[in-house]
């Protein structure tokens, strides 16, 4: 089982979770995991320091995309073709860098909030306006509102930005969904940049689509962002993949400049390649354990602080709280900071849907959590 590391350890760590905010708030905000790095991938980095081997990363090695076509094949079913993957630092990267060669400025991009909060900014880097159509709610289920992107294309916008599994809500999008949005971008003439960091969190007993698979048209119009990054804990090493599947965007990514690639982390690529090579065992004992620190914090929640509803998703590590009825304001993560010394993220950030809202991050210890509901629940009681 995998355990995270304690406070004392926590505490000395230098990434921005660490340090964003005093000693005295519990950072649960970041998508950082507490746990430690997985033992194959911590040996092959320090085999690497002790063999002074730092320099620049061999982009044209085939190891890490290879690693990657191989899990995503035992995992998904899917194998992707390893020479049409490109890397580079992180998929922030991958999607401005997309978007940039598959937009003119000043044209639309579909976002489906509430989303990753960074994809208004990314769609703004690379030239792009934002265009939001918000997931449909029935408040059983979240899916993408399939009529709304169809209209948003119609209207002129050249691109969907898709979360795939979906941040902050760990939704998994059907097959039949994805299929039905590519034959959409397909007659509309778009495109869709697929951002698949959280897939390999997909939970027991749900099913992962990479967006890639599911249709031909698909393949003609679409780029996947993949990286190993959030399964193994590895954003602070730098490296992820432009992944296409089709002879036509083969050639389209021919066209990313050299440069994008050789800014990849010769760390991150090599535990890259260690991660979805050798550490699955780890990466399926941390998603059990993530499973049960969402059913912890079902409980808590419902002993404690009733006030706040969270549905449970089907991948990622995160968890959307509707704190509404706290009367906390539109961001009670600022609320949540301030008065209960617990840093969420906030929810106005992710867009349509977001007021109200916050994001917590449950790759921890099952007593942070249950110190975090106390604390919460302390502050709504005054």
């Amino acid at each position: 089982m995998t355990t995270a590391d304690q406070m004392p350890s926590l505490r000395r760590r230098t990434s921005t979770k660490w340090r964003s905010y005093p000693e005295d708030v519990l950072p649960m905000f970041i998508a950082e995991m507490d746990f430690p790095t997985p033992p194959p991938v911590k040996a092959a980095l320090e085999a690497a320091i002790e063999n002074n081997d730092t320099g620049y990363a061999a982009t044209a090695d085939r190891g890490a995309a290879q690693a990657y076509a191989d899990f995503a094949a035992a995992r998904w079913g899917w194998r992707p073709d390893p020479e049409r993957i490109m890397y580079t630092t992180d998929v922030t990267v991958v999607i401005v860098e997309a978007l940039r060669r598959l937009i003119r400025p000043g044209e639309g991009v579909v976002l489906t909030p509430p989303v990753y909060a960074p994809f208004y900014h990314l769609v703004a880097e690379a030239g792009g306006r934002p265009v939001e159509v918000p997931l449909q709610d029935d408040g059983a289920a979240y899916r993408l509102d399939l009529p709304g992107i169809d209209a948003a294309l119609a209207a002129g916008a050249r691109a969907v930005l898709l979360c795939n599994p979906h941040n902050p809500l760990g939704l998994v999008h059907a097959h039949e969904e994805l299929t039905e949005l590519a034959e959409i971008v397909e007659r509309r003439g778009a495109h869709v940049v697929s951002d698949e960091i959280h897939a390999p969190l997909t939970h027991r007993g749900a099913t992962f689509t990479p967006y890639l698979s599911v249709s031909d048209a698909a393949r003609r119009h679409g780029v996947a962002a993949a990286s190993g990054s959030k399964a193994f804990n590895l954003a602070g090493l730098k490296a992820a993949m432009f992944v296409v599947d089709s002879e036509p965007m083969a050639q389209w990514l021919a066209t990313v400049p050299d440069a994008v690639s050789y800014r990849t982390g010769i760390m991150g690529l090599l535990a890259t390649q260690e991660g979805f090579r050798h550490a699955t065992d780890w990466l399926d004992a941390t998603i059990e354990v993530i499973e049960s620190n969402i059913a912890l914090l079902e409980r808590q929640l419902a002993d404690k602080l009733p006030q706040v509803r969270f549905r449970r998703g089907s991948a990622t590590y995160l968890a959307w709280l509707d704190m509404r009825d706290l009367d906390w304001g539109d961001d009670p993560a600022e609320h949540a900071a301030e008065h209960a010394k617990v840093a969420l993220s906030s929810g106005p950030t992710f867009g349509a849907g977001g007021a109200g809202f916050a994001r917590m991050n449950l790759a921890c210890s099952p007593d942070t959590i249950v110190e975090a509901v106390d604390r919460l629940s302390s502050a709504a009681r005054g």
